[in-house]
């Protein structure tokens, strides 16, 4: 279903996107301020990626399209962040072409394993879900870049933690290639 609750809540993690890039133009607001209220609003519209599945199934409003809007939804919000990082320096550009490249690579590969009928050899698997956890605590350490609680230093552990999503990334696509490579052998004779 196009409007049920689940798939809103998976529309306003895209609506989001707007409004964490435009905190960072908007004049008479201090740079913390901002910092905050991106992060807040990353935080927010991030849990709505549980929320909307969680409730989906609880509701049983599960469907197609909420199954194809929903890995679109999150990609689009991290890769927008990410994008946001590099131009304000607290990421490097390399991390955001390596975590955007695999999104773009994998999602390709999952289309093409649709098309085939090979949908379950990339089903998804713990080391992405990691790589996904990973970014969902970097990316907000990133946008905050401050002292948190007095004692945890946002910009170092999310510089850190950025990186080791990285590497997940890169971890994660190749076992998902690895796993699609007999079907790719198979449909190339």
């Amino acid at each position: 279903m196009f409007f049920n609750l689940p798939t809103m809540l998976t529309w306003a993690r895209i609506v989001a996107i707007p409004l964490i890039v435009g905190v960072f133009y908007w004049d008479g607001v201090s740079p913390a301020q901002q910092n905050l209220i991106a992060t807040v609003l990353f935080v927010v519209f991030a849990l709505t990626d549980w929320a909307d599945g969680y409730l989906a199934r609880r509701m049983n409003q599960t469907s197609a399209f909420g199954a194809f809007l929903d890995p679109v939804a999150d990609k689009f919000l991290v890769c927008a962040s990410l994008l946001v990082l590099v131009h304000l320096e607290r990421a490097d550009v390399f991390v955001a072409l390596i975590i955007i490249g695999r999104e773009i690579a994998i999602s390709s590969l999952r289309e093409w394993m649709a098309i085939i009928g090979a949908t379950k050899s990339v089903a998804v698997h713990m080391i992405g879900k990691v790589k996904t956890m990973v970014q969902m605590v970097a990316i907000p350490f990133l946008l905050f870049d401050g002292v948190l609680l007095g004692l945890i230093d946002t910009r170092l552990w999310g510089v850190w933690l950025i990186w080791a999503s990285a590497v997940l990334t890169v971890w994660s696509m190749v076992y998902y290639l690895q796993k699609a490579l007999p079907e790719i052998r198979a449909r190339s004779r």
